[in-house]
């Protein structure tokens, strides 16, 4: 399995296909299409949130697929595939990669990310684990429970990364984390040109995710209309 994906997206683009509640394309059916689109265009993986969106995904396109499932809890701000429960939930639709927050915040339930990855690893061992870091703090911590794959994902998102984008300066952060990582590195996050996806690649990245560049029409219009008004 490891190998089979790894081979796959190497130097290639993985499309994040996902909308919230909240956002006008929010249907399993319309993410199962932009899979398709990206499938058609020459993409080699998906990036998918919840198992219905996954299962649809899944009729659509033969494409490897990380999967994630974004739950809200009252008592921690991790939201991607948080607790063991979502994680069970992501890994028994049969998807290559199961993605989750490691960040150093509290998890939901008083869960540990370390007893996590244990049962994980038990119940689903040929499953890929990919650690969504905010910091080479993280990319250590993800080293350390042995993830199979670091991402970039949460870098910016965190209020010790907020406003930090992994291109600045020509990718300095992103250079830290190819350094620091003892695993293939995915690049993910404000990747918004095929410019900076190609950099991504060129440093040495695995491969590269976009999604909101791609995949959200209402923040694609948005920017024209700024620039605009």
């Amino acid at each position: 399995m490891e190998k089979n994906f790894l081979e796959q997206v190497k130097g290639k683009l993985i499309v994040s296909c996902q909308a919230l509640p909240n956002e006008p394309l929010y249907s399993s059916f319309i993410m199962s299409r932009m899979a398709l689109a990206a499938q058609l265009a020459g993409a080699a993986g998906i990036r998918a949130n919840s198992v219905v969106d996954i299962q649809a995904i899944q009729d659509e396109v033969e494409l490897p697929i990380i999967g994630l499932n974004k739950v809200d809890y009252p008592d921690s701000d991790v939201y991607i595939t948080p607790t063991i429960k979502e994680m069970r939930a992501v890994a028994a639709t049969g998807v290559q990669v199961v993605a989750c927050d490691v960040t150093s915040r509290k998890r939901p339930k008083e869960e540990q990310l370390e007893d996590i990855v244990a049962q994980m690893r038990i119940e689903f061992p040929n499953t890929l684990l990919m650690a969504d870091t905010a910091t080479l703090a993280d990319v250590k911590v993800a080293n350390e429970l042995g993830f199979d794959l670091v991402g970039t994902t949460m870098h910016g998102y965190t209020p010790e990364t907020k406003g930090q984008d992994i291109a600045t300066d020509d990718f300095t952060y992103l250079k830290e984390v190819l350094a620091c990582s003892k695993v293939p590195v995915i690049a993910e996050g404000k990747i918004d040109t095929p410019t900076k996806a190609k950099r991504c690649l060129e440093l040495g990245c695995h491969t590269v995710v976009v999604g909101g560049a791609i995949t959200r029409p209402l923040e694609i219009a948005s920017c024209f209309v700024q620039a605009i008004n």
